[in-house]
């Protein structure tokens, strides 16, 4: 089923309940860049996240080197942002949390 693309305006209130998520310059989407300890740690991550986007029928562009893991999300179909995107990158969020260096953690927080 097609996603309904979110206004503007709620694309900016759900960012501001995010940590970390920029809006890309075009609107149509958002990314954040996670480090971690180790590229094992990196490799968890994106494993839990990608079960997580099995289960919402909803996959992230991702991009890693070593123990840091870029990620866009953005709903092709519906051209540009839906409540999916928000809902796997809280989850995304959630996953990172017990994986991430304590320096990272409080950077993670502001």
């Amino acid at each position: 089923m097609k996603q309904e693309k979110l206004s503007p305006e709620t694309v900016t209130e759900n960012l501001h309940k995010m940590d970390g998520w920029v809006l890309a310059e075009d609107g149509l989407s958002i990314w954040k860049t996670f480090r971690f300890k180790s590229f094992v740690e990196a490799f968890g991550f994106m494993s839990e996240c990608a079960l997580a986007a099995e289960k919402f029928g909803h996959h992230p562009e991702w991009f890693n080197v070593y123990n840091k893991v870029d990620v866009t999300l953005t709903t092709h179909d519906s051209g540009g942002l839906t409540e999916l995107d928000f809902k796997l990158a809280a989850r995304m969020d959630r996953a990172a949390a017990g994986r991430m260096p304590d320096h990272m953690k409080e950077a993670h927080l502001k």
